[in-house]
C-alpha cells in the first residue's frame, strides 16, 4: 500500500551512536592498516585534505558526517568488523565501548504519566544546571537537545554541544554546528528529481560494485503530491474532478515513477494527489511537535524541498527549506552541517484591530524583517500579544520566512499549540505527552506564568492595532502597501522606470481601453484589469478566519447584486480538505460558487505558475494592446513572470481582499472613496459594505470548524482515490529507465564516477553567459510554469512527439535532465545585461555576437571546451528553494556565479553541485568594476582542497586587465569537502560505496 498508518510506518527510529560508530569504522576497516592510525585520525578530527581516498575519508569522519551506513542493522555491520584483520579488533572494542557511553547518559530522564508508568525517557536540560540554557531562545534549545541526544563524541562533540550552550558568545563568531533534523519533508516538483537522483545512485552504486540497497532513505521522508494540478477548468461545480483527471493523464507517469518509489524506498511515506498543500498537510496532520521513538523523547524538527516547509514552526516544529540535493543527503544520513544562526526576537503587544486580517499582519512583518535585514537567521516570537494570535494566524507568518529572508519564523508551543492539537485530532494521550515533555524540558511558554529574559541577537517590536489593511507587489512580497494608498501607488507604477516598482507606461498610453468580445458579450481590459483572483496556497488557504472571511465578503456581495466579471479568472485551491468541510459547513461555499471561486483542486496552483491558460480572448486583448493586466492571489509569491506570463502585476492579498479585487475588477482603485460596482438597488456599494467585522468572522469559525472534520479528511487520505490505486508498478528496487521517457530521465551525474574524487579546480578564460542585476529568482533560473511553444524544451518535446497541448509544465518535468537543461533560464521575463534592456531568455554568444537561446549558446561554449560564469548582482537566487537552480546551471556547464549575495538556500545548492559561488566584495558589483559580460574570466583556486579556507579571499583576474578580489562562499569545511567530490551526492555515494 503506498501510505501506512501502521506503527511501523508512523514510529520514527532513533539511530544509535553504535551504528554511527559502526559506519565510520567501516571506512578506517577499507583504508587503513592498523587501528592505531584510525584512532589518530578520529581523535585529531583535523581539517586538512589528503588526495588519497583513505585520508579524504578519514578527514570527513573527524568532520562529525555519518557516512550512510545502514544504521538498521548495526549487527550486521558488527560481523563485517568481526570479519576484519585481527589488527583491528583492538579497535573495534574501543568503538563499542565508547558508543555504549553516551556522552550525556547522566541526564536522561524518565517522563511519568499521571496516571502512573511512563511516557518514555529524554535527555533533560535543566539537569545540566547550567544557568546559560535558561536564556537560550526556544528555537536554539531545539538545536541543543538534538547535539545532545546524538553527542557519540565523534561526530558530534562535546565541543559542538557546548558551543550551543554559549549560543550568546558563539553565534556571533559564525560557528559551525552539526544538527540531524527528525524528519525530511518533499513535494513533488522536489520530491520527483529526489527520487530519480536515489534511484540513479542506486545504479552508480552497483557500477562501482557495491550494494545498490546502500542507497535508501534513513530517516523518515514524508512526500506530498500537490505541485502537479493546474487551474485548466475553472467557474464549474466539475473543477476537481475535471482538473484532477487533466493532472493524471499529464502525469501518470510521474505519479508512477513515485509510487514505484514509496515501495522501492523504506521510510517513504507518499501522500497521493488531491489530498492537499504539502504544508498544510504537514500542519494538520504529519507534524508531530515531540517524537517518542523506541522510549526515547525529542522535539520534532524537519527539513523539506519547499521553501515554506517554514509554516509548520506555527506549531512550534522547528522547520526549514533546504535544497533538494541537501535534502537528499540528509535522507541518507548526512547530519546537516550549519552555521549556529543569530536570533532576532520579536516582540508581539495589543491586539488586531476590527477588519485587520492575519495576511495584513504578515505582510507587514514581512516588511519590517526585511528592512531590519534577518537573511539566516531564525527569528523568534514572544510577547502578550502571542496569545492574541490563533495558531492558524502563526502558520501563516511562519510560512512567509521565505519572503523576509529568515531560516525560520518560530512560535514556541505553548496552550494555542496544544488547543489546534485537540482541535485537528491529535489523540488526548499524545497532547499530554507533548505537554508534558515540553514542560519538563523548559521548552514550552505558558503566559499565565513569570517569563524568563532570554537572549536574543536583536529586537523588534509590533503593536498588533498599528497593522493596517494591505496587499504587497506589483512584483515583490514585501513591497507591502496599504489600501488607503493603493491608488497612488499604481500610478506611480504606471510612471516609474521599469523595475520592481515600475512599468514605464507613456502618460498618453496610461488611459488605454482595450475593448473586445468574451464569448458573445462586450468587455474591455484597461491597465490594472484584473484577469486572474486565486484564493490559493499555503500561505492563507491553512486559515479559517482568512478563508471564512472570503466566504462573507462573497455572500455580502451576492445579497448585494454585485458579481464578478465573467471574464476574469476566480480560482479557489483549499489546503486541505478540511476547508471544503467548514465552507459547506458555515453554508458560504454557494456564494463563493456565486462569484465564480469554486474549489479547482487540492494543490498548490497560480502560487506557483500553475493558473492554466487565460480565455484566448482575453490573451489576445492584453498581448495586442501591450496591457499591464493585473493578478490578485492570496498565495506568497508574486515574482515577475511567476504567477502567469501575461499577467505583469501581481499582487499578495488576503482570501477576503482577494474577493473584493475581484468584484472591483481593477487594482486601481480608492476602496475608501470608489465604489466597488452597482448594486441592484441601483446604488453604489462600497468596500464598507460588503467587509465583514472581526466578531462575524469569529462566529462563523466558532460555528464551523469543528475536530471531526479533520480525523475524517485525514482518515480518507490514507485510502487514496481510485486514480491514484489504480496505477499498477513494478515492484523491482532497481529502475528500469525508459529512454524514451519525457517525464522520468536518467540523470548523467554519476556517469563515468569512479572512487577517486576529482578534486578542486579553477576556472579559466570563462565565458560570461549572463549578467544580471539584482532579485534574480530560481523562478527567472528553472521556471516552473508554462513551456513556451519556441523555447528549446519544447523543441526537444516536439522532436519526440509531444503535441504542445501535452507539454504541461516545466516543474512537472523536473525528473527530465533534458527538458530541465533547456529551461534553465528559459523565463521570457529575464533581464540579461548583455542583451542592452532586451526582456527573454536569450543571451549573446561572445565569440560570434550571435543572440541565442540560453541553453544553445551554453552548448555551443560546452561544445568548444570553454568554461562559463554568472555575473550577478544582490539576492541572487532568492525564491522557491529549487534543486533545479542549481542543476541546471550545472548541466549548461556553468563553473562559477559571482553575485552581490546569494540566497541562502541557493548558495548551498550551488556548493551542493559543485559550482562556486564567489562574492563581489561590499560596495562592489560588475557595474562598479566596470566589468560588461564581454571579458573572459579566469578563477585561480589551489588545486589542493587544504589550502582552501572557508571564505577566503581570492582573486579574479580577466583578459583586459582588470582583477578583483572576491570572497569564495564555501562556509563550512564540509562544503569544502563536497567540492573536492565535485558536489554533495558523489560524496555521499563515495562513502557508502566504502562500507
Amino acid at each position: 500500500m503506498y501510505i501506512s498508518s501502521s506503527s511501523a510506518s508512523r514510529a520514527r527510529f532513533a539511530t544509535s551512536s553504535l551504528s554511527r560508530f559502526s559506519s565510520s569504522f567501516s571506512l578506517c576497516k577499507t583504508t587503513s592498516t592498523s587501528s592505531q592510525s584510525c584512532v589518530s585520525f578520529v581523535n585529531q578530527r583535523h581539517r586538512s585534505l589528503s588526495f588519497s581516498s583513505s585520508l579524504r575519508s578519514l578527514r570527513c569522519s573527524a568532520s562529525r558526517w555519518s557516512h550512510g551506513a545502514d544504521w538498521r542493522s548495526p549487527v550486521s555491520l558488527r560481523a563485517q568488523i568481526r570479519s576484519a584483520a585481527p589488527v583491528l579488533q583492538t579497535f573495534e572494542r574501543k568503538i563499542a565501548t565508547m558508543a555504549s557511553e553516551h556522552a550525556f547518559k547522566e541526564i536522561l530522564t524518565s517522563l511519568p504519566k499521571p496516571g502512573g508508568g511512563e511516557f518514555g525517557k529524554f535527555y533533560s536540560l535543566p539537569a545540566l544546571n547550567d544557568p546559560r540554557i535558561d536564556k537560550l531562545p526556544y528555537s536554539i534549545k531545539i538545536l541543543l537537545e538534538s547535539a545532545i541526544r546524538n553527542c557519540d563524541n565523534f561526530l558530534v562533540t562535546k565541543d559542538d554541544v557546548e558551543k550551543i550552550i554559549d549560543w550568546e558568545n558563539s553565534s556571533p563568531k559564525l560557528v559551525e554546528i552539526p544538527f540531524k533534523p527528525a524528519r525530511v519533508l518533499l513535494q513533488d516538483f522536489t520530491g520527483v528529481p529526489a527520487v530519480v537522483d536515489l534511484a540513479c545512485m542506486r545504479d552508480a552504486m552497483r557500477n562501482l560494485a557495491s550494494d545498490p540497497q546502500k542507497i535508501n532513505p534513513l530517516v523518515p521522508v514524508d512526500l506530498v503530491i500537490d505541485h502537479s494540478v493546474q487551474v485548466d477548468v475553472a467557474r464549474s461545480e466539475n473543477a476537481v474532478q475535471l482538473n484532477m483527471e487533466h493532472e493524471f493523464q499529464r502525469n501518470k507517469e510521474r505519479f508512477a515513477f513515485l509510487k514505484w518509489g514509496s515501495s522501492a524506498f523504506q521510510n517513504m511515506l507518499v501522500v497521493p494527489p488531491g489530498s492537499g498543500i504539502v504544508h498544510q498537510v504537514n500542519l494538520e496532520f504529519l507534524g508531530r511537535v515531540v517524537f517518542n521513538t523506541n522510549g526515547i523523547l525529542y522535539p520534532d524538527s524537519v527539513v523539506g524541498t519547499d521553501s515554506h516547509t517554514t509554516m509548520i514552526d506555527g506549531l512550534g516544529v522547528a522547520g526549514w527549506g533546504v535544497g533538494g540535493i541537501e535534502a537528499e543527503a540528509a535522507m541518507l544520513g548526512q547530519p546537516m552541517s550549519m552555521v549556529l544562526p543569530g536570533v532576532v526576537g520579536f516582540k508581539l503587544t495589543g491586539n488586531l484591530r476590527n477588519g485587520v486580517t492575519a495576511t495584513d499582519l504578515v505582510l507587514t512583518v514581512t516588511q519590517m524583517l526585511r528592512k531590519h535585514g534577518v537573511v539566516g537567521k531564525f527569528v523568534e516570537f514572544y510577547g502578550e500579544g502571542m496569545g492574541k494570535l490563533s495558531l492558524a494566524d502563526r502558520a501563516t507568518i511562519a510560512n512567509m520566512s521565505p519572503e523576509y529572508g529568515a531560516t525560520m519564523g518560530f512560535f514556541p508551543v505553548d496552550h494555542v499549540t496544544l488547543q489546534y492539537l485537540k482541535l485537528t485530532g491529535r489523540s488526548d494521550e499524545t497532547v499530554s505527552m507533548v505537554e508534558a515533555y515540553l514542560r519538563a524540558n523548559n521548552m514550552f511558554v505558558d503566559y499565565n506564568e513569570p517569563q524568563q529574559d532570554r537572549a536574543y541577537s536583536s529586537y523588534l517590536q509590533l503593536d498588533l492595532a498599528e497593522v493596517e489593511p494591505c496587499i504587497s507587489g506589483p512584483k515583490r512580497p514585501h513591497d507591502r502597501v496599504t489600501l488607503k494608498e493603493m491608488k497612488a501607488d499604481w500610478h506611480a507604477c504606471l510612471n516609474n522606470k521599469v523595475g520592481f516598482k515600475g512599468f514605464a507606461v507613456p502618460k498618453q498610453e496610461q488611459d488605454k481601453v482595450a475593448k473586445f468580445s468574451f464569448h458573445g458579450q462586450p468587455a474591455e481590459l484597461k491597465h490594472g484589469s484584473v484577469v486572474i483572483a486565486a484564493i490559493t496556497s499555503c500561505t492563507n488557504t491553512s486559515n479559517p478566519s482568512v478563508m471564512l472571511g472570503a466566504g462573507l465578503v462573497a455572500k455580502k456581495a451576492c445579497e448585494l447584486g454585485l458579481e464578478v466579471k465573467p471574464w476574469i479568472k476566480t480560482s479557489l485551491a483549499p489546503g486541505s480538505g478540511v476547508v471544503t468541510k467548514y465552507l459547506l459547513q458555515s453554508g458560504l461555499q454557494k456564494y463563493l460558487n456565486q462569484q465564480g471561486f469554486h474549489i479547482v483542486g487540492y494543490g498548490c496552483t497560480t502560487c506557483i505558475g500553475n493558473s492554466g491558460e487565460l480565455d484566448e480572448s482575453v490573451s489576445n486583448a492584453i498581448s495586442e494592446n501591450d496591457i499591464i493586466a493585473a493578478a490578485v492571489l492570496s498565495g506568497n509569491r508574486n515574482f515577475e513572470g511567476r504567477v502567469h506570463p501575461l499577467t505583469r502585476a501581481n499582487y499578495l492579498a488576503s482570501p477576503p481582499l482577494v474577493v473584493a479585487y475581484a468584484l472591483a475588477g481593477t487594482v486601481d482603485i480608492d476602496f475608501d472613496k470608489e465604489p466597488i460596482g452597482m448594486g441592484k438597488d441601483g446604488k453604489n456599494v462600497y468596500f464598507r459594505d460588503i467587509w465583514p467585522s472581526n466578531e462575524e468572522i469569529a462566529e462563523v469559525v466558532q460555528s464551523s470548524v469543528l475536530p471531526d472534520m479533520f480525523m475524517r479528511t485525514y482518515e480518507s487520505i490514507t485510502k487514496g482515490n481510485p486514480m491514484w490505486n489504480q496505477l499498477s508498478v513494478p515492484t523491482s528496487t532497481l529502475y528500469s529507465w525508459d529512454p524514451n521517457s519525457t517525464y522520468i530521465h536518467e540523470p548523467p551525474y554519476f556517469k563515468d564516477m569512479t572512487l577517486e574524487p576529482p578534486g578542486p579546480f579553477g576556472v579559466k578564460d570563462a565565458y560570461c553567459l549572463l549578467n544580471f542585476g539584482d532579485s534574480i529568482t530560481t523562478d527567472h533560473i528553472s521556471p516552473a510554469g508554462n513551456i513556451n511553444k519556441d523555447s528549446p524544451a519544447a523543441r526537444y518535446l516536439l522532436e519526440r512527439g509531444v503535441d504542445r497541448k501535452d507539454f504541461n509544465s516545466y516543474g512537472s518535468r523536473r525528473g527530465n535532465d533534458e527538458v530541465m537543461a533547456r529551461g534553465t533560464f528559459a523565463n521570457i521575463r529575464l533581464v540579461n545585461k548583455l542583451l542592452n534592456g532586451e526582456v527573454g531568455p536569450k543571451t549573446v554568444h561572445i565569440p560570434t555576437g550571435e543572440k541565442l537561446y540560453v541553453f544553445d549558446a551554453a552548448m555551443r561554449y560546452k561544445s568548444a571546451g570553454y568554461d562559463t560564469i554568472v555575473l550577478a548582482g544582490a539576492e541572487y537566487g532568492s525564491g522557491s528553494s529549487r534543486d533545479w537552480a542549481a542543476k541546471g546551471p550545472k548541466l549548461l556547464g556553468v563553473k562559477a556565479v559571482i553575485a552581490k549575495s546569494f540566497e541562502r538556500i541557493h548558495r548551498s545548492n550551488l556548493v551542493g553541485m559543485g559550482i562556486i559561488p564567489l562574492c563581489f566584495k561590499a560596495g562592489e558589483d560588475a557595474d562598479t568594476l566596470g566589468l560588461t559580460g564581454q571579458e573572459r574570466y579566469t578563477i585561480d583556486l589551489p588545486n589542493k582542497v587544504s589550502e582552501i579556507r572557508p571564505g577566503q579571499d581570492i582573486t579574479v583576474t580577466t583578459d583586459t586587465g582588470k582583477s578583483f578580489t572576491c570572497t569564495v562562499r564555501f562556509d563550512t569545511e564540509v562544503e569544502l569537502a563536497y567540492f573536492d567530490h565535485g558536489g554533495i551526492l558523489p560524496y555521499v555515494l563515495r562513502n557508502l560505496s566504502k562500507q
